[in-house]
């Protein structure tokens, strides 16, 4: 990519909450992940702040949010599950940004590790494994014993809760 003028990088920070993920990286929508990669080092280059030092003022600070943003669409858009949930996001008119909490939670993806102890880790997982293949009965049960090792957990607790309300 070649180097912005600094009218170029001013424009680009007062228009970036306009643009969608696949916009800001100059990609199409479906793009495949090697693509992608070779897209956000093309970009994140151009504007990453140690390759900008010379910038002061407010167009470093431009400069600075718009590698920020970069690393944020290719975050989300080379995960499958995220970049699904993004496009679904997008598809709904529901805005062009997404904080990767909202990805987790749009796909229902529990964090991985809820739990803090190796048993309750091991229980989670079995867990987990019951949630997939929509055994909740069993998941209940697994996070019933996960919770005998980590009593407080309120992670643990709520995806039982979860659980059993599935049933």
């Amino acid at each position: 990519m070649a180097e912005l003028a600094p009218t170029e990088i001013v424009a680009l920070a007062r228009v970036m909450h306009e643009l969608d993920y696949y916009q800001l990286m100059h990609v199409q929508r479906g793009v495949n992940l090697r693509e992608l990669k070779r897209a956000y080092y093309a970009t994140s280059r151009a504007f990453h702040p140690d390759c900008n030092r010379q910038l002061e003022g407010d167009l470093g600070d431009a400069v600075a949010q718009i590698a920020k943003r970069l690393s944020e669409a290719y975050t989300v858009l080379r995960d499958p599950r995220r970049r699904e949930a993004y496009d679904h996001q997008l598809d709904a008119g529901c805005g062009v940004r997404q904080q990767l909490v909202q990805a987790r939670d749009a796909r229902g993806v529990q964090p991985k590790e809820a739990a803090r102890t190796p048993q309750g880790r091991q229980y989670w997982s079995l867990a987990q494994a019951d949630l997939s293949r929509g055994d909740h009965a069993a998941a209940a049960r697994n996070l019933q014993t996960a919770l005998t090792f980590e009593p407080d957990n309120a992670a643990l607790r709520t995806a039982l809760e979860a659980a059993r309300q599935a049933r």
